[in-house]
C-alpha cells in the first residue's frame, strides 16, 4: 500500500472542498472496498477524507412516509431499523443477503452504492482491464466470465455491479443527495450509475469531490407487497449470480403496478422497464410472470462463462413474484 494523508472531515462543507482540490484524494467510510482495493494496489489515493464523523448517520420519517437515510448508516442498522422493515421488506431483505455480519457492521449506505466491481481481473493488477486502465483491454471477455455481464455491457467492460442494497433501492425508486462545489443535488438512482459504454472507469455521475449524504425512499404504493431474491453459489458471503427486487401492486387477480430491478446481471442495478410494461394489467400467474422476465431477458448477450444467467433470472424473478403474489409478505 502506497503512503496516503489522512484527514478526519469535520463537516460536510470542508469535507466536499478537501477532496475538490485534491485530485487524488477520496472519502472513507467503512472502508470494506476501498481498503481492500488500496491493499490489492487497484486503488492509490493520496488524502483520505473520514466521513464517518459527519452527522449524516440517522433514518428519518419523512412527512409523506418515506424514509431518509444518512450516508453513514451502517448496513446493520439500516436492516434492522422497524420503519425500513415495515415499509420496505425488499431493502432489509437485500442488505441481509449482503456479505457476512462483520461487514454489515461496518460498510455504510453510501460506500454501498459507491462500491466497484468484483471482476477477478480488475482486482489484478497483472491483468488488463479497461475499467482500471483505460485501453488496456478486458481480460474477462474472452477469459473467465461466469460472473459478468449479459446486459448493457460493451466491448470494453463486461464487470456487474455487486451492491444487493442498490437493486433493491433501484425497485423503490430511490432518490440519492450530494453535495458538491456547487450546492446540493438530488439524483434518481436510475440516473446514479453508468453503463461502461467505451469509458468503463466511470461508474457513477457523480463529479470528483461531490459527497452523498442521504438517500431517499418515497412511500411504496398503498397495498404494494415487496421482496428481494438472491441466488449465489453459497449460502454466505457471496456476490449474487442473479438477484432481483420487486414491489407489486395486485388487484382481483391482475397486476395494477410493478417495479422491477435486477442485480448480477448488469454494470449497474438493472431496471427491468420491458418486464414492468408486460406485467401491468396481466392476470396474475406463473405464464404472466415467466413472460414479464422474457421481455426484459430477450435482448441479454450472454457469453459461452454465463449463458445460464438467462433462465436462471427466468427462475429467479417468476418465484419473487410467486412468492409476493400468492403468499403472505414477510415481515
Amino acid at each position: 500500500m502506497i503512503p496516503f494523508d489522512y484527514a478526519p472531515a469535520s463537516d460536510t462543507d470542508s469535507a466536499v472542498a478537501t477532496v475538490t482540490a485534491r485530485p487524488g484524494a477520496a472519502f472513507l467510510g467503512g472502508g470494506t472496498n476501498l481498503v481492500d482495493h488500496m491493499k490489492l494496489g487497484v486503488a492509490s489515493p493520496d488524502l483520505l477524507v473520514d466521513v464517518t464523523r459527519l452527522p449524516l448517520d440517522a433514518v428519518e420519517e419523512l412527512p409523506d412516509g418515506g424514509l431518509r437515510i444518512g450516508a453513514t448508516v451502517r448496513n446493520s442498522d439500516l436492516a434492522a431499523n422497524p420503519l425500513l422493515r415495515s415499509r420496505y421488506p425488499l431493502l432489509s431483505q437485500a442488505l441481509l443477503a449482503g456479505a457476512s455480519g462483520q461487514l454489515r457492521n461496518a460498510a455504510t449506505t453510501a460506500g454501498n452504492l459507491l462500491q466497484r466491481t468484483r471482476c477477478s481481473y480488475f482486482q489484478d493488477v497483472t491483468t488488463p482491464c479497461n475499467k482500471r486502465e483505460p485501453g488496456s483491454g478486458c481480460a474477462a471477455i474472452g477469459g473467465w466470465n461466469r460472473y459478468h455481464a449479459v446486459l448493457g455491457a460493451s466491448e470494453h467492460c463486461i464487470a456487474v455491479h455487486p451492491s444487493d442494497m442498490a437493486v433493491a433501492m433501484s425497485a423503490a425508486d430511490a432518490v440519492v443527495t450530494v453535495l458538491g462545489e456547487e450546492g446540493e443535488r438530488r439524483v434518481p438512482l436510475g440516473e446514479f450509475y453508468r453503463l461502461p459504454g467505451d469509458t468503463p472507469q466511470y461508474d457513477t455521475n457523480l463529479a470528483h469531490g461531490e459527497l452523498i449524504t442521504s438517500v431517499e425512499l418515497p412511500p411504496l404504493p398503498a397495498g404494494a407487497r415487496s421482496g428481494y431474491r438472491k441466488v449465489r453459489d453459497r449460502a454466505s458471503f457471496a456476490f449474487a449470480l442473479v438477484s432481483a427486487a420487486a414491489v407489486l401492486v395486485t388487484d382481483g387477480g391482475h397486476v395494477r403496478e410493478a417495479r422491477i430491478a435486477f442485480g448480477g446481471l448488469a454494470h449497474k442495478p438493472w431496471r427491468a422497464t420491458h418486464a414492468e410494461e408486460a406485467l401491468r394489467g396481466a392476470v396474475l400467474g406463473e405464464e404472466a410472470f415467466r413472460l414479464a422476465a422474457d421481455a426484459e431477458l430477450r435482448y441479454g448477450q450472454p457469453l459461452p462463462g454465463n449463458a445460464f444467467k438467462i433462465p436462471m433470472a427466468r427462475n429467479t424473478l417468476a418465484a419473487l413474484l410467486r412468492e409476493l403474489a400468492f403468499v403472505e409478505e414477510r415481515r
